[in-house]
């Protein structure tokens, strides 16, 4: 197994570190990334994308995370555009060219009161007059999509379902959350639901949500692991700086040992993400190990915040200072698509338990 990045994937990531170095904090950022290519991804060629794989989309999103670049890239290019690859011929040709170009964003709609991505705890259902009344929680890029794909209950199946945001009955409304990107709450009332809205055929949905997700439980990884590994360099080089005592504070032993332990944490974080990815690209059965990797880098990354926070002190917590918005939005990244808890059960489930 060689799950080492190509020669075209470092220049991915080198272009991408330079490219968000520069310009993470602009306004139109989505603009320019969608100029790079980059929303069309794992879009086919023949929908104007550069069909690229998981581990590709894991690179770049790993870059992503160490910048804190903002936007809904995770939601739309991953989520919501592997769950459209296996959309309808008519769903494939009128979105994804226009999402490759990154004209069109999909926001996912997923959580219902419970807040668990749990397929079992999905309760919002398709009433049997093909309406659907209801809300969900926590939506991300919902103020910026021109879509939404909303999970409901179907039946016995899940049923996602394609809905545009600008439907009559469908509101949104902002929400408090602990990260970095604005989430939503999102009505439905008396939605009405067409056949063409079906992105799976019945009896399909749970297991092509799964293959969508599964994508998404990597990025959103990459994307902790990226903010870890920024957070390493920052309390690295404050520990070589900060004189306590007449020395570098990087000089003490319990320092040096601290700053070992974030080493170990974020290689460990990314070893097991980046052979979840290259086993998912290969399109091999990798559901035991996509699941290790979240569980991992959700428990990991942020041993690796707190822990950069105590050697930091008071400064990481001004708002002028990086570190509690890496730390936020590992937050958030350990709850997207799946938090430790639901993935420890999937490792579970496959040795035998």
């Amino acid at each position: 197994m060689d799950f080492r990045p190509s020669p075209a994937q470092q220049l991915l990531a080198a272009t991408a570190r330079e490219f968000l170095k520069a310009h993470a904090g602009d306004a139109d950022l989505w603009r320019q990334m969608a100029a790079l290519g980059w929303p069309g991804l794992l879009i086919p060629p023949e929908h104007g994308g550069s069909g690229g794989s998981v581990l590709d989309v894991v690179l770049l999103v790993e870059e992503m995370g160490r910048a804190g670049a903002p936007g809904p890239f995770v939601a739309s290019a991953v989520v919501a555009t592997s769950l459209l690859l296996s959309g309808t011929a008519d769903q494939r040709k009128r979105l994804l060219p226009a999402m490759a170009a990154g004209e069109q964003i999909v926001g996912v709609a997923v959580l219902d009161d419970g807040g668990s991505c749990d397929p079992d705890r999905i309760t919002l259902k398709v009433d049997p007059t093909s309406r659907l009344t209801g809300h969900k929680l926590f939506v991300e890029a919902a103020d910026v999509a021109d879509a939404l794909v909303v999970v409901a209950r179907a039946d016995d199946d899940l049923a996602p379902l394609l809905l545009p945001t600008d439907r009559p009955g469908v509101a949104r409304f902002p929400l408090d959350g602990i990260g970095v990107e604005p989430l939503f709450e999102v009505v439905f009332d008396g939605v009405v639901v067409n056949a063409e809205d079906h992105i799976a055929p019945a009896g399909a949905g749970r297991e092509r949500l799964a293959r969508a997700f599964q994508a998404g439980a990597l990025a959103r990884s990459a994307e902790m692991v990226g903010g870890a590994q920024r957070i390493l360099e920052l309390t690295v080089e404050h520990a070589r700086m900060r004189v306590q005592g007449g020395r570098p504070i990087g000089g003490y032993q319990a320092i040096q040992h601290a700053c070992a332990d974030l080493v170990r944490d974020v290689d460990a974080a990314r070893g097991l993400l980046y052979a979840a990815a290259w086993k998912a690209s290969e399109g091999a059965p990798a559901d035991a190990e996509v699941a290790m990797a979240k569980a991992y880098a959700g428990e990991a990354c942020l041993a690796v915040a707190r822990r950069g926070h105590q050697i930091f002190g008071a400064i990481g917590y001004c708002d002028e200072h990086p570190l509690h918005r890496l730390h936020k939005r590992i937050h958030a990244a350990s709850l997207d698509c799946g938090d430790a808890a639901l993935h420890l059960e999937t490792v579970a489930r496959a040795i035998g338990l």
